[in-house]
């Protein structure tokens, strides 16, 4: 064989590709990543970060090219997700090499920040390793783990657009972050201990100028260990936190943060130090150690004796709760306190800490270190804190399992701000959600973005944090809002600031439930048009007509519902008192039954001296009494009743404990007699179904004077609202021909009624949706609103 002619590798054909990729590809590594693969390629070009996601432009053999267009999506790094990738061709230029080029800051905004993420294996090595230069550096991180959402200030995604701006890069991370060969290649949160953030320790006693010289994190451990409560600046926030095995320092938490019983959250060192407290399954292991680390909510075993290795938390961390919350520590100085690195260290570490959100209650997470100091103050011994700034509040997110599958019960750190792609497209537009665990939600097109958990709306700061965070998500999303939408409720405090900030943009309202059942839609893809039988059990949700929905089966779709079924009415006595005083929920519940409050049943026992005889005429005159159909107000009646929960210092908490109550039977014990009486409601032609639990409560009140265990009573109630769940569906079935039940609401983050429901239904031969990504509490509401009103606006409807 002949030669090839000089100049033949010259003329050889070239082709040139401009190579467009969006969705999470900014801040994950996906420049180097690229440099990378083009240069095992062999091929020359650049890549760029812009608003509309990375842009690359590579030249070479046409078959290598055709290598990296297929290889650069399922070849991407762990963090990234890619939603598209375009290809151009261009007039090939005969250039070489391949570099990266600065970011280009015009054009529209198309990308997406990546979620904070948990510190990685490689980052934890270094930490630990005392011949690294980053051993024991509270700010490690690189390409792979570390804060995002939290930290961008803007994009296209530099160092320049996050809070690290102010934190000039030391000679050696600067040549990390220019070699193409390091894992903190354009790592933009890169430092070392020479440039990066400091961490420091405040004490009360001292004034907020004092801290001490010694190692804070040290320091740290020996207050805790003390029984000190010690406020801790993480990615998205402040925590409070104190050894979970110190009964009186978690006592103190929570009388100081005027917690009530509700549970605090668990930070364990790892996994086996909670392996002997709670049942784990596969799912829920991979929940607790991957990369976005949410509290995890796990059954509790049975109580067990502290032992070596086997610390046991105070009893006042979740009292009444059947779960236990555990996450893992995800930033390094959790990784610190817990006793990472620890060679040489002067206080052992502990294994269980609680973690709360730094706040007093109803109030926003703290991120403000000012604000800390003050706001905090009288709520902790001491403050670790450092000086990289949070730019929007980031609190943990909450999950669980149910039948083997992940529920987001709080989407928040972790998770947002990941889009949800829509089956319908909506216009640019602003859900602002409810008022209980706020999120709101932006959407555009085919993508809907979640905020972090904002709190509750009742509180000023809470409605100034809400603001801060929808203009950050703005800026990182480029939704610029033509619509904006609202719950129907008159008084809600994130309606009147839909309305306040207008600026002469119409507001659209969706009815509570609607919105429910639209999320779960919208949550599984489903396409516009198709109809369901939604199930809507919560706690409150404002009428078509005036009164407290919150037991409903709807026929629904996108467009609108009809009221098939609810459960019955009965008055809310004192609206709020009622919701915290569950026995005030039991008298009405008997009352409209038709069984007499006996001083022998628990809910009269535990009404107050006096209070009784003013609550029946207020019941008798209808004073101050908005008739609900609320589910969540049922189970608060039956717990009383069982003599479960009488007064409830947070929300759900006597349905919650119901559950537990039911949990702790053991076993199913399925009884006719707890059963709902069907009756066709007052009304003109086509009234819904009323379901009525007077048969149930008779039943109910029989066991409680036989002295029938609380946990049977409990058990029973569970199945009889399942076998509710399935003859309602059924009779829409038979009326209406749909096949699909879409189960929502906050009475569904129980998972013993949730399984239950599903279970039979499936039985019957129903398709059954339930949340899984979207939280099925009004966390999940703005992404109904949205694609109700803003679909609606889309199409022209």
């Amino acid at each position: 064989m002949s030669a090839p002619p000089p100049g033949a590798a010259l003329t050889a054909p070239r082709r040139r590709v401009r190579v467009t990729v969006r969705g999470v590809v900014q801040g994950v590594g996906f420049r180097p990543f690229v440099h990378g693969l083009a240069t095992e390629l062999s091929l020359a070009g650049q890549v760029t970060n812009t608003g509309d996601g990375v842009v690359v432009e590579v030249e070479g053999p046409p078959d290598a090219v055709d290598r990296f267009c297929a290889r650069v999506a399922p070849d991407a790094p762990p963090l990234a997700h890619v939603e598209s990738v375009d290809t151009t061709d261009l007039p090939a230029t005969g250039g070489d090499g391949f570099t990266i080029v600065a970011s280009d800051p015009t054009g529209p905004v198309r990308t997406l920040v990546a979620p904070d993420t948990a510190t990685c294996a490689d980052c934890l090595a270094e930490l630990a390793d005392p011949a690294d230069r980053r051993h024991r550096h509270a700010f490690i991180t690189c390409t792979h783990c570390g804060p995002r959402f939290t930290i961008v200030t803007g994009l296209p995604y530099d160092r320049a657009h996050t809070t690290m701006s102010g934190f000039p890069l030391c000679p050696r991370c600067d040549r990390e972050y220019h070699d193409p060969g390091d894992r903190r290649f354009h790592a933009q949160p890169v430092a070392c201990p020479d440039c990066g953030p400091r961490l420091r320790l405040v004490l009360a006693d001292a004034g907020a100028a004092a801290s001490r010289e010694l190692d804070p994190v040290d320091e740290a451990r020996a207050l805790l260990a003390a029984g000190a409560i010690v406020a801790v600046k993480g990615i998205g926030g402040y925590h409070l936190a104190c050894d979970a095995t110190q009964p009186e320092a978690v006592a103190e938490l929570r009388r100081r943060k005027a917690r009530g019983d509700k549970p605090f959250a668990l930070m364990a060192a790892d996994v086996a130090a909670v392996e002997h407290l709670v049942h784990l399954d596969a799912a829920e292991r991979e929940l607790l150690t991957g990369r976005a680390r949410p509290v995890v909510l796990l059954r509790r075993r049975p109580p067990v004796r502290p032992a070596p290795g086997r610390p046991v938390p105070a009893d006042a961390v979740a009292p009444g709760s059947p779960d236990l919350g555990v996450m893992l520590p995800y930033t390094p100085v959790h990784h610190l306190l817990l006793g990472a690195a620890d060679r040489g260290a002067r206080t052992a570490a502990p294994r269980l800490l609680v973690m709360t959100s730094g706040n007093l209650s109803g109030e926003p997470i703290v991120t403000d270190d000012g604000e800390a100091l003050d706001r905090l103050a009288g709520l902790a011994d001491a403050w670790l804190l450092h000086d990289r700034p949070v730019h929007v509040p980031c609190d943990d997110s909450v999950v669980r399992v149910c039948d083997g599958r992940p529920l987001v019960l709080r989407r928040s750190r972790g998770y947002a701000p990941l889009p949800v792609t829509l089956p319908v497209p909506v216009a640019p537009a602003l859900a602002v959600g409810g008022d209980l665990k706020n999120v709101f939600c932006l959407g555009r097109g085919d993508r809907a973005w979640l905020s972090a958990h904002v709190g509750d709306m009742d509180d000023l700061a809470t409605q100034h944090a809400f603001g801060r965070a929808e203009r950050q998500l703005e800026s990182i999303t480029g939704v610029r809002p033509e619509l904006l939408v609202t719950d129907t409720h008159p008084a809600y405090r994130s309606a009147a600031w839909a309305r306040r900030h207008a600026g002469g943009r119409p507001v659209a309202r969706v009815q509570h439930h609607h919105a429910h059942i639209a999320a779960v839609l919208a949550e599984h893809g489903v396409e516009d048009g198709r109809r369901v039988i939604g199930v809507a059990f919560d706690g409150t949700g404002h009428g078509t007509d005036g009164t407290v929905w919150g037991g409903e089966f709807l026929l629904a779709d996108y467009d609108g519902f009809d009221r098939f079924a609810h459960l019955a009415q009965v008055p809310l006595p004192g609206g709020d008192a009622a919701v915290r005083r569950p026995y005030r929920m039991a008298l009405a519940h008997l009352r409209a039954a038709g069984v007499a409050a006996a001083a022998d049943l628990p809910c009269v026992a535990a009404c107050p001296d006096g209070e009784l005889p003013l609550l029946t005429r207020q019941l008798e005159r209808g004073l101050n009494c908005v008739p609900t159909s609320s589910m969540g107000r049922l189970f608060d009646a039956v717990s009383s009743l069982a003599g479960v929960c009488h007064h409830a210092g947070y929300e759900a908490q006597a349905a919650i404990e119901l559950e537990a109550a039911a949990v702790s039977a053991g076993c199913e014990d399925d009884d006719p007699r707890y059963t709902f009486r069907l009756t066709r409601g007052e009304g003109p032609g086509d009234a819904p179904l009323a379901a009525d639990p007077a048969p149930l409560l008779a039943a109910a009140v029989d066991d409680v004077r036989l002295g029938v265990p609380a946990a049977t009573v409990a058990v029973r109630f569970h199945l009889a609202v399942a076998r509710l769940v399935r003859t309602v569906c059924g009779a829409a079935r038979e009326t209406a021909g749909l096949e699909t039940v879409a189960l929502t609401g906050g009475v569904f983050a129980n998972v013993l009624l949730s399984s239950a429901c599903a279970r039979g239904l499936r039985a019957d031969g129903f398709t059954v949706l339930r949340h899984q990504r979207i939280p099925p509490n009004d966390g999940g509401l703005a992404l109904g609103q949205l694609v109700v009103a803003a679909r609606t606006a889309a199409t022209g409807r």
